[in-house]
């Protein structure tokens, strides 16, 4: 029975109508004391920077490069190592569940076991990552040439139809994509720093308690540049060396040790459930009861409405941002401008915007709204421009915001939505973690389980976590089959390149 396709259009209005309906239940108020002011110290300092700090500010960064390398390389491997198996149920399964997770759940859970030291910072990054790794290296697996496969004949063994027939033809576009999944990984192990592992982050968020603004945009201005040159520094003939490097540098790392048992105690008693550990299994359903209403529920609920917001916020960025790097649209100065916004919109973290906002717009659901929507739009609408500078276009087209709206936005409005759907999940995961800032989301009632050493509590938020995630993931790859844009090209394989 053929799939009902469903109107662009139509899901557009759909998701726009549920924002509506979020909106009375958004606490967007400015809280801040005097905004305007903050902002202006905070625009002063960013123009200002202050490198008196170079020394800490240069070990951050390098330490921020270390974990990145190192996590992204862990992970990539165990991706590789699964994506050959995931057309298997339980392979297929333990990469979702590992994924679903944020890099800064993981943390604040390895962190209960291994402390704050090296092994939390590049687990909380290959675990993840060794998800999301295993999901598109499948893919690239599967859209290589089979006939070289085909060719070796029924008698020769899976793995060497891996290694010699699969493989080669799909390692470009596993290098490309790498390539990719570094950026990511250094902004990811930036938001380590905010809960204490020694990177940028840290550095940071140092800078603003003491209301350093010069040193704290010294450090903006490092990060944007570690992300525009990556791929100058980053080569993969050069990865050995760099593998190297990070690891010398992860040696200076010292953390205090954790007792001796510590896993153990972990695993056998503290995430076991308070009425179980007490001897009183009939307590376990009023106890998760309590755990639902008080914290889960609220939490889920907080959370879908900051993404639904994020969502519909990020689409109007994206459709307007879309012009913004076209030569044609906005001349070749302007397009030059507009790449650059994009570019430094983009390489910031969700999370480390989120907490820029804060510093001017006080504790609310708006900060987390803005930086999700800019992030994420400028992904959307850099994806989107690439692909409308390369429309093939006829002789008399027009020029200006004429050709945009009568000729990019039909051309590509499809493009648009799918793309939109995707980044869907991924707002939704970075909506929980935005609670770690103080936002009545997910993460805020994780954060204050393991504060409270209530480990237990934490686990079973963390899987709600995880189910909401692999809930949307679902059924957004739903909506994308009913668009018929059901195989999204994954980031670093061809026109949506870097989607993820």
């Amino acid at each position: 029975m053929p799939v009902r396709r469903l109107s662009r259009t139509g899901i557009v209005a759909g998701f726009a109508a549920i924002a509506l309906l979020c909106l009375p239940l958004a606490d967007l108020q400015v809280a801040g004391h005097d905004p305007w002011s903050a902002l202006g110290r905070m625009l002063t300092g960013f123009l200002r920077p202050d490198f008196s700090a170079v020394e800490d500010i240069f070990r951050a960064l390098a330490l921020t490069v270390a974990f990145a390398i190192a996590g992204v390389a862990a992970g990539g491997l165990a991706g590789l190592v699964m994506a050959p198996f995931y057309r298997f149920r339980a392979v297929r399964w333990t990469a979702i569940a590992l994924r679903s997770v944020h890099e800064l759940f993981w943390a604040l859970l390895l962190m209960q076991v291994a402390g704050m030291g090296v092994l939390t910072g590049v687990l909380a990054i290959a675990l993840p990552y060794a998800g999301i790794f295993a999901k598109v290296l499948s893919e690239i697996l599967d859209e290589a040439d089979p006939r070289p496969a085909n060719w070796l004949g029924p008698q020769v063994d899976a793995l060497s139809r891996f290694l010699w027939a699969r493989a080669p033809l799909a390692r470009p576009e596993m290098q490309s994509y790498a390539l990719y999944r570094i950026e990511c990984g250094l902004r990811s192990s930036a938001v380590l720093g905010f809960i204490g592992l020694p990177t940028l982050g840290f550095q940071l968020d140092s800078f603003f308690k003491q209301g350093d603004y010069g040193a704290a945009g010294a450090i903006m201005l490092v990060y944007i540049l570690l992300i525009a040159t990556l791929r100058l520094w980053m080569r993969p003939r050069l990865l050995l060396p760099w593998l190297i490097a990070a690891g010398a540098m992860l040696t200076q790392v010292s953390a205090p040790p954790m007792g001796a048992g510590a896993l153990w105690r972990f695993l056998s008693q503290d995430i076991l459930p308070a009425p179980l550990r007490q001897g009183d299994p009939a307590g376990l359903w009023p106890w998760l009861a309590d755990l639902g209403r008080d914290a889960i529920l609220p939490g889920i609920a907080a959370t879908l409405v900051v993404a639904q917001l994020a969502l519909i916020l990020t689409g109007m960025i994206a459709f307007l941002g879309q012009a913004l790097i076209v030569p044609r649209v906005m001349g070749r100065w302007g397009a030059a401008l507009g790449h650059l916004l994009l570019v430094v919109l983009r390489s910031f973290p969700e999370y480390m915007l989120a907490y820029l906002f804060l510093q001017i717009l006080g504790p609310s659901m708006l900060p987390a709204v803005l930086a999700l929507a800019l992030h994420n739009g400028a992904i959307i609408g850099h994806l989107l421009g690439r692909q409308a500078d390369g429309l093939t276009l006829r002789p008399d087209a027009p020029h200006g915001l004429t050709l945009w709206g009568w000729e990019i936005v039909p051309r590509l409005f499809g493009q648009f939505v799918a793309l939109c759907l995707y980044r869907w999940e991924l707002i939704i995961r970075e909506s929980a973690i935005m609670g770690i800032l103080g936002i009545a989301t997910l993460g805020f009632f994780l954060d204050d389980a393991i504060a409270e050493l209530r480990l237990d509590r934490a686990v079973v938020i963390l899987l709600a976590t995880a189910l909401l995630t692999a809930g949307i993931d679902w059924l957004s790859r739903g909506l994308r089959a009913r668009l018929g844009a059901r195989h999204l090209r994954a980031p670093g394989r061809g026109p949506a390149k870097g989607v993820a």
